[in-house]
């Protein structure tokens, strides 16, 4: 095997690869990617065996030929380059880097100690990668921290129509989010892992190729151009996120985005450490936030806002309201009640690019 590349095109590829390699360590193979070289350039792939992730890049290719390479080290080395051409050569159980007047050799396995991955089948649909990445920046938050939860530590993905939907919990709070697709699915619903959302947020941030979906028994795969990654579906199942939607919430309010969000800020400084329990009071056209902790102080701070309902007085956790404010995209907020003990929805203003909606239980007063 024997190549020269663009040193930016290879760093890009291989800082997206990084988030897939295995880092534990468990299983020594997977610290390590699978470099290939052909006719129409190179391409690597990197596994952790539940997600996969295969990228390509252009370069000219004198022999071709394949590799296994030390993941991490190679993409230390190609980032601490010259910015020019880097020259690769496979020699025995050798990589040979060259790049101007530096040279490296990193120790090379063969592809066949590489473990195979799951092979992606025909497209399904189409789908916007800035949709995409809308569904999983809105969602991914709110997935549990908990690994005994199984079926919550990824995102419920739902197709059927017109509409994309995507759905995480972790008991105390939901995200859903909701786009348009271009041209209808068939019905879906799958339980993505928050590993794949994680490098599917950076992928479709990344690109404005169309991203075509498929599936099989056991595995999903997303296609950004020439960069796939696959995953494995997590098994269980999903919670009735409908039943959690609060339907009779009578008070509502409507607040803007960045004055509701620098006062949770500043009020949150001062909230219990382990609770971020902040209080929030409306009555008569006032919204006061308090916030305490034993052994330090308190904050409070009111805002004037257009709420003409009974009083009500809720207490939520702080990083729970700064998750969603800070991915809502539009300048107001509306916020919908009932009483200290029902969950809370919260919305963008209408007009939003995609239906939104975050629900949070209250804390006990």
């Amino acid at each position: 095997m024997e190549f020269r590349v663009g040193r930016q095109a290879l760093i890009t590829e291989l800082n997206l690869l990084q988030g897939v390699v295995e880092r534990k360590n468990t299983i020594p193979i997977l610290t390590n990617l699978l470099l290939e070289a052909g006719k129409s350039g190179i391409s690597m792939l990197a596994t952790d065996l539940d997600v996969s992730l295969q990228t390509e890049c252009d370069a000219d290719v004198t022999r071709a030929g394949s590799a296994v390479i030390q993941a991490k080290k190679l993409f230390d080395i190609v980032r601490s380059l010259p910015e020019q051409d880097v020259a690769f050569e496979k020699d025995g159980d050798w990589i040979k880097i060259t790049s101007g007047y530096s040279n490296f050799k990193l120790v090379a396995q063969a592809k066949e100690h590489f473990p195979s991955v799951a092979q992606a089948m025909p497209g399904l649909f189409e789908l916007k990668p800035s949709s995409l990445h809308g569904l999983i920046s809105r969602t991914i938050f709110a997935i549990t921290q908990e690994e005994s939860r199984y079926a919550l530590s990824g995102a419920l993905f739902l197709m059927s129509g017109s509409l994309a939907t995507m759905v995480t919990t972790d008991g105390h709070r939901l995200a859903m989010a909701t786009c348009n697709l271009e041209t209808p699915a068939e019905d879906i619903r799958l339980i993505i892992p928050k590993k794949a959302l994680a490098e599917l947020l950076k992928l479709s941030g990344s690109t404005d190729q169309p991203v075509v979906f498929s599936k099989d028994e056991n595995h999903i795969f997303f296609k950004f151009g020439r960069r796939q990654l696959s995953s494995r579906m997590l098994a269980g199942q999903f919670p009735n996120y409908d039943m959690v939607i609060p339907k009779n919430n009578d008070k509502n309010l409507t607040i803007g985005l960045d004055k509701l969000g620098q006062a949770v800020k500043r009020v949150a400084l001062m909230a219990d450490e382990r609770s971020h329990g902040i209080r929030l009071e409306l009555d008569d056209g006032t919204l006061t936030m308090t916030s305490q902790t034993a052994d330090l102080g308190e904050s409070k701070e009111s805002l004037q806002v257009d709420f003409k309902s009974p009083k009500v007085v809720v207490k939520f956790n702080a990083s729970y309201l700064t998750d969603f404010l800070n991915v809502v995209d539009t300048e107001q907020v509306l916020v919908e009640l009932k009483d200290d003990q029902t969950p809370v929805l919260f919305r963008p203003s209408e007009g939003s690019a995609s239906s939104y909606k975050y629900v949070v239980m209250p804390m006990r007063l």
